[in-house]
Formats: C-alpha cells, structure tokens, sequence
C-alpha cells in the first residue's frame, strides 16, 4: 500500500466530514445555541422586569402601609379628642348636678332655720308671756294682746 494514497484517501475522507459537518450538522448545533441564548437572555431580562415590578410593589405596599398608619394616627387621635369630651361634659354635667344639690340643700337649710327660727320666736314669746304673767301675778289674755305679742316675737 502506498502511503500517499493512503494519505490522500484519509484527506478526502476528513473533507468529506468537514463538509458534511458545516452543512448538516453545523447549522442545527449552531441553531440549538443561539435559541438557548436567546432563552437566557430573555430569562435574565424577565427576572430583571420582575425585580423592577417586585420594587414597585414593595413602595406601593410602604406607601399603603404609611398611609393606613396616618390613618390609624388620626383615628385615635380623633377618639382621645371625643374621649377628652366626653369627660368634660360629664365634668361639666357633675358640676352643674352639684350645683343643683347644693343650691336646692342651701334653700332646704334655709327654710328649716326660717321653721326654727319662727318656732324659737314663738317659744319665746309664750315664756316671755308666761314669764310675765307670773311677775304681774294675774293672767294676760293671749288673744286679747295678740298684737303686742306678735311685735314682741319679731323684735325677737
């Protein structure tokens, strides 16, 4: 055998699965690959939009948080202003019950010492008529000095 040709078979047979290879195989493989990058890159440029929206949602949600906090501040502060309300009205309402107990004792203490007072006149009266009488020695008619008894016990 002679290596030349030998040589020469086994060049032509390496062109033959060059060319074979650039034209059938190739071509697919090279196909396959770029589908794949392109795959990976829309991949990452997806997680990329979903890590953009994923931001945008974490603000909308601080957003909505921050403003139900506000909300939830107000609300109480509404409710400790109608709670300081309603205490002072019912401050106010106590007093003014107070007030009108006081005011209606007051003029029961007032009436009651009026009642004393015009029983101690009228007492007296009847011991300063008694008193005299038994100084005089003879009965004073009560009803005949009416008059004089009364001024008496308002002098009194």
């Amino acid at each position: 055998m002679n290596p030349n040709i030998t040589l020469l078979g086994q060049m032509f047979s390496f062109a033959l699965l060059v060319w074979f290879t650039v034209k059938f195989i190739w071509p697919p493989l090279i196909k396959a690959i770029e589908e794949r990058q392109q795959k990976i890159a829309e991949g990452l440029a997806a997680a990329d939009r979903s890590q953009k929206d994923l931001a945008q949602a974490q603000d909308k949600v601080n957003d909505a948080l921050k403003d139900a906090r506000s909300k939830a501040n107000e609300i109480i502060e509404q409710a400790h202003a109608r709670a300081n309300q309603i205490i002072d009205q019912a401050k106010n309402d106590a007093i003014a019950e107070a007030n009108r107990q006081k005011a209606l004792a007051e003029a029961e203490i007032t009436a009651a010492a009026n009642r004393a007072k015009e029983d101690l006149r009228k007492q007296v009266s009847m011991l300063a008529v008694t008193g005299a009488e038994k100084l005089l020695k003879r009965e004073i008619d009560a009803n005949a000095h009416k008059a004089l008894i009364d001024d008496l016990a308002a002098q009194l």
